[in-house]
């Protein structure tokens, strides 16, 4: 039999039968390995365990910890949903059902309306499914047979999806027992492995998202191979919804999102002190690293957004005005708006690096579907710098904007992981400036030392990035910061400068943004935090707690005396009873509450007592400043 080399993830070469499969190979190396194998990646290409390997290879034998193994496992826990909706509800009409993060759907054409008592009759036959331990077939047809069988079925959208497919292509399906579906794969080989499932809502979905065609049924679920992580992960769910920045926003009056301007947020007096905060130390810190500030308009001609590039690439996220009979756009970026100030003058190659940073409001049509509290509206600030540099700068403006995220990070508290976005389809520009791009992003990563997830096909349509997704104190991942090199608008918008050799040279620039959007970096501290805003962050520090009205007179004395620093203090000055005032303000969130009773007035002290570590005693009011003070100045968590 002829021999195969095969190289797996730690670099060792074995050597196999050609045709050996992935399931055999992890069998080979240890039984521990082949009962936790749900797949395999065969030279960066995920495949089924059942998949025979017939020439020279990189394997690597994907478990469910590994990134490409959730898929697989809930790919297969997609088709065990939809063999149960069609075993339980006959005539039910499958459209498409997919691995997602963190779980599965599978969108449905049913008479029948599904409940949430539905859902845990269908989670049970899912159950029986699993027990059934069916093993999963894959096979493949002509297009016409592919058709013809779908057809049999009656199953239209599948027949739809078989249709808009290439005339001499060969469709894959899978079966599992009586059950077959349409399927590019790949799967568990049997249902056996599918131990914990959770069905957990169902919403409409217009077939293929456009809202012309009909309204299905989506069955959202998730799945894992112990029941103990099934478990883990609903208690982290329960743990999101206490956190939603849309309950805890309206809880601590923040923001709100009216029927006037949905997508359009409103932020209150409170939210507002939050968001001029972030504000004012973004500014400060981008004048610490010699960057200046501009402003650009909401509203340019319709021209310029031919010229870069946005309405070839962008406009059905465009919103548009007539003025003066003139055709306008709302900006949907803020880049154009910066290539403008930099054609205002001439610079030298002695002013580079220009580095202009923009808090720039941006519109862009989101439907109404997607829209989702401050993490997905229709406007949004975006913390926005375009560097303009030499080539020879290029490398150590991009290392210095990744120092400079993680400066800003670190004063929150997030850990963060890094991917890089190459070329996508749709994409401006030469072949060789695409990878000179490319090398730059890259090359400064490995000088930083800092490991990266690729992502081929995922960059702007002008082009590569890095992109940094932060983690919050629950463990999911917010893409926020992106750095963009860009070769292509200094060219579309003819930026020029004099070199050394008197000549006219064209400049190459950055893109970026840290916080991603001022609304949405909110949203996310809110969950983050719970609401429990550090002292430096929190809308109000301190709550003053009067036990009577005869003490509210040396309640405003420590009032005075703490507004004098700078401290955001209010009064609770009600008729209600001092337990009942303390309660309040601990669902308020206030980080201290100071009680002033006769004890207090009589030797000009404050009784302390904080949001998190509950009663401090006694303080002399000076030494409680300074503890606020403190606290500001460090940003401390």
């Amino acid at each position: 039999m002829e021999q195969i080399k095969i190289t797996l993830k730690d670099g060792s070469v074995k050597e196999f039968s050609k045709g050996t499969t992935i399931m055999a190979m992890a069998e080979a190396i240890s039984s521990r390995l082949a009962k936790e194998a749900v797949g395999g990646e065969v030279n960066g290409i995920v495949v089924d365990l059942k998949y025979p390997v017939n020439e020279d290879a990189e394997v690597n034998i994907l478990k469910f910890e590994d990134e490409e193994g959730p898929p697989v496992f809930r790919h297969t826990s997609s088709h065990i949903l939809a063999q149960a909706v069609q075993r339980l509800y006959p005539g039910s009409k499958l459209a498409i059902g997919p691995s997602i993060e963190n779980g599965f759907y599978y969108d449905i054409d049913s008479e029948h309306r599904f409940t949430q008592e539905d859902l845990e009759k269908i989670e049970k036959e899912m159950e029986r499914i699993v027990q059934e331990n069916l093993e999963i077939e894959r096979f493949e047809l002509p297009r016409d047979e592919a058709i013809a069988l779908m057809k049999e079925k009656g199953e239209i959208y599948k027949v739809e999806l078989i249709e808009d497919l290439p005339e001499d292509a060969v469709i894959s399906f899978y079966k599992q027992g009586d059950f077959i579906d349409l399927c590019a794969g790949p799967h568990l080989p049997s249902t056996k492995p599918v131990k914990a499932i959770k069905l957990l809502s169902v919403a409409g979905a217009y077939w293929r998202g456009d809202e012309k065609n009909k309204m299905l049924q989506r069955i959202y679920g998730t799945s894992f191979p112990k029941q103990k992580m099934l478990e883990e992960y609903l208690t982290r769910l329960e743990e999101a919804k206490k956190r939603d920045h849309r309950k805890i926003g309206k809880e601590l009056d923040l923001f709100s999102i009216q029927e006037e301007g949905p997508g359009f947020p409103f932020f209150h007096p409170k939210g507002m002190v939050i968001r001029n905060i972030l504000e004012d130390f973004w500014r400060k810190a981008h004048v610490k690293r010699g960057y200046t500030e501009i402003k650009t308009p909401i509203i340019l001609n319709e021209q310029l957004w031919h010229t870069s590039g946005h309405w070839d690439h962008y406009k059905e996220n465009m919103y548009f005005t007539k003025i003066d009979e003139g055709d306008y756009a709302v900006k949907p970026m803020n880049c154009p708006g910066s290539m403008l100030v930099y054609k205002r003058k001439m610079y030298s190659y002695r002013d580079f690096p220009i580095r202009m940073a923009e808090m720039g409001l941006v519109h862009r049509h989101e439907l109404s579907g997607a829209l989702h509290g401050l993490m997905r509206v229709r406007c949004f600030t975006q913390d926005d710098a375009h560097i303009f540099m030499l080539p020879s700068q290029i490398k150590d403006e991009i290392k210095g904007v990744i120092d400079f995220v993680d400066y800003v990070y670190g004063v929150f508290g997030f850990k963060y992981h890094i991917e890089l976005s190459t070329r996508p389809e749709n994409s401006m520009g030469t072949d060789e400036e695409w990878n000179l791009a490319t090398d730059a992003l890259k090359d400064a990563l490995q000088e930083k030392n800092l490991p990266y997830k690729l992502n081929e096909g995922d960059g702007a349509f002008y082009g590569p990035k890095i992109d940094f997704h932060l983690e919050d104190c629950i463990g999911r991942t917010w893409q926020c910061g992106t750095i963009q090199l860009d070769f292509q608008m200094p060219q579309r918008f003819d930026l020029t400068y004099i070199g050394s050799d008197g000549e006219k040279h064209r400049p190459v620039m950055i893109h970026r943004v840290i916080f991603g959007s001022i609304e949405r970096f909110i949203g996310i501290l809110v969950e983050h935090f719970a609401g429990k805003f550090p002292t430096w962050l929190a809308p109000v520090q301190v709550k003053l707690l009067p036990i009577a009205d005869k003490y509210k007179e040396y309640a405003q004395k420590v009032i005075a005396a703490m507004e004098e620093e700078d401290i955001r203090v209010e009064l609770d000055d009600r008729n209600e009873k001092i337990g009942y005032k303390i309660r309040e303000a601990q669902l308020e969130k206030v980080p201290y509450m100071l009680i002033v009773g006769e004890k207090e007035a009589e030797s000009g002290t404050i009784s302390v007592r904080s949001r998190d570590r509950g009663e401090l005693g006694s303080q002399n009011l000076e030494d409680f400043i300074e503890v606020v003070r403190k606290e500001v100045k460090n940003k401390s968590l």
